[in-house]
């Protein structure tokens, strides 16, 4: 019995001996990029999962289009109403719109559109706006050369002539004559009106007073 225990333990020994300790494995991996050559010439270090071409961006397209086309007029809005209408049914709902166009360049007009949307509302504007525009007579410096009184409904406005000054107004009226592009001028209202539909029509009225 002691010589077989001292063969199984001579084994055991052999074994132990035989068997090596493994090595630590590192878990973080490590992604190498390749340099790949673009259509350029020109290498990139990107991976070859993602040698993919770019998209354009939006310069290029606008410098391969070309810019875009900026609005002969600009628009801005006096005054959005909800207005009703009463019908045998009941009542039906509109929107009012009052718009300013002009160029800055002497030309203005003021229009109105109603519709059920607000954007259809603002569209009828618009044309209403182009029928009823006006060329304003500016001098050199883009002035009036004279003074200005009109009345319209209840709307009462003066514009004069105010060199060095720059633009003085207030209301719908400074909106009328900055989109017609007039300068130093002083402008006043003697109405106490707070409608400014009609405060912009006196104004589009007193400017079509102006002689060359």
């Amino acid at each position: 019995m002691t010589e077989e225990k001292q063969q199984k333990s001579k084994t055991d020994n052999e074994v132990a001996e035989t068997v090596l300790p493994t090595p630590e494995i590192d878990v973080k991996k490590t992604v190498t990029k390749t340099a790949t050559p673009t259509s350029d010439g020109r290498k990139s270090a990107r991976g070859e999962k993602n040698n993919v071409p770019r998209r354009k961006t939006r310069r290029a397209r606008r410098s391969r289009h070309g810019e875009r086309n900026h609005p002969e007029f600009e628009q801005k809005i006096t005054s959005i109403r909800r207005v009703t209408r009463v019908m045998a049914g009941g009542r039906r709902f509109s929107f009012s719109v009052s718009m300013i166009i002009g160029d800055k360049k002497g030309r203005v007009g003021v229009g109105i559109g109603k519709a059920s949307d607000t954007q259809l509302a603002i569209e009828k504007a618009v044309r209403d706006a182009k029928k009823n525009m006006i060329t304003v007579p500016l001098n050199k410096n883009n002035g009036i050369s004279h003074d200005i009184h009109t009345k319209y409904s209840s709307s009462e406005v003066m514009i004069m002539p105010a060199p060095g000054r720059g633009l003085v107004a207030g209301s719908s009226v400074r909106t009328v004559l900055e989109l017609a592009g007039v300068k130093d001028v002083t402008a006043k209202i003697f109405s106490r009106s707070k409608n400014k539909l009609n405060n912009a029509r006196a104004a589009v009225e007193a400017l079509k007073q102006l002689k060359k």
